[in-house]
């Protein structure tokens, strides 16, 4: 739990800098303090600090600290709900820069990110590793567990249920490096592991993946507490969802309402499409199928507003089954792609 006074270490660390001589260090300084400041101050504005760190690790010489301040930016931008068009070509810069520095674990990482921005565009290409790449991915518990996030999370995007829980279980047997938890990235991982959880407690009805969205909601609640512009639209639709499971309906539409408006609020458009679509799939499973499909249309426009045509394809397929199914009978509506135009390609009626 950090709060404004958490920054005071942050703060006295970045003014030392210049006053002890220790600008060889800027880079690395600022570059932790960054990302500690993402749990106090609204992460659009947090990362352009990164910007000023690669500039002083450069100007102090060290390569090193400047690609890690190119890297946690891409990844906090990713975070963030940049453009996943421009996110595309910012990582492609990032991995071929790893890939000058011959730093291959940031690079696999940067890969792996990538490969998730390609998956949710639409233009997603399966991963080849070289063979030290291979090798780092046998070996580096940290990029292993950093890749089965980023497939667990992936397979959560397009509803591949078996896949995200296969990742999510060797997710949870790796454990994180102790200072991990300074990162943006420990944050989002609790995020998006709550909401695998508590749909597999709803399919498994198993305590252990209730316990585990459970203690990701907690967390999220009191980071919304630091930083409510960043964290309080996440601990919300953990909420939702948590409710979703003890089946009381009345807070989890409650909550499914305040999770859309604080990631509308926030300029979280990805946050906002994915709040959307759960409140959809919830609202299916209650019957109230007019309402599902309105919420289904709106979290199709955001993703798409986002820039994942991929997901907007999985989404216009997944209503156009249902459509089908429910109708029973074939439908007249051809699939089109996203590109040449939004949600009004959904088959609604």
């Amino acid at each position: 739990h950090r709060s404004q006074s958490d920054l005071a270490p942050v703060k006295l660390a970045v003014s030392l800098l210049d006053k002890v001589g220790l600008r060889d260090s800027a880079g690395e300084v600022i570059a932790l303090c960054t990302q500690v400041k993402t749990y106090v101050e609204p992460l659009q504005a947090t990362l352009e600090y990164h910007h000023d760190g690669y500039a002083a690790a450069m100007a102090s010489g060290d390569s090193g600290q400047a690609l890690i301040n190119t890297l946690l930016n891409c990844i906090g931008s990713f975070f963030a709900g940049s453009n996943l068009q421009r996110m595309r070509d910012r990582f492609a810069d990032a991995i071929k820069l790893s890939a000058e520095r011959k730093q291959l674990n940031y690079m696999l990482q940067a890969q792996q990110v990538q490969h998730s921005v390609s998956k949710l565009i639409g233009a997603g290409e399966e991963l080849n590793y070289s063979s030290e790449g291979r090798n780092i991915l046998a070996s580096n518990s940290s990029v292993v567990r950093s890749f089965h996030y980023q497939t667990a999370y992936v397979s959560f995007m397009f509803r591949s249920y078996d896949d995200m829980v296969e990742n999510i279980e060797k997710y949870f047997a790796l454990q994180e490096n102790t200072w991990g938890i300074l990162f943006l990235a420990h944050a989002v991982h609790a995020f998006h592991t709550g909401l695998i959880s508590f749909w597999v407690a709803r399919k498994s009805k198993e305590q252990r993946w209730y316990q585990r969205g459970n203690q990701s909601k907690l967390a999220l609640r009191r980071w919304a507490e630091s930083s409510q512009w960043t964290f309080e639209n996440k601990w919300y639709l953990l909420e939702a969802e948590e409710s979703f499971c003890n089946d009381d309906f009345d807070a989890a539409k409650s909550y499914y309402e305040k999770a859309i408006l604080s990631a509308k609020d926030h300029k979280f458009v990805h946050e906002e499409a994915l709040a959307y679509e759960l409140a959809a799939h919830f609202y299916l499973e209650l019957g109230e199928v007019d309402k599902a499909l309105e919420y289904f249309m709106l979290a199709h426009e955001r993703y798409h507003e986002w820039g994942a045509n991929g997901k907007c394809n999985s989404l216009f397929k997944f209503v156009e089954d249902f459509m089908k199914e429910r109708a029973g009978q074939s439908s007249t509506i051809a699939p089109e792609n996203v590109d040449s135009g939004p949600a009004s390609k959904l088959p609604l009626h």
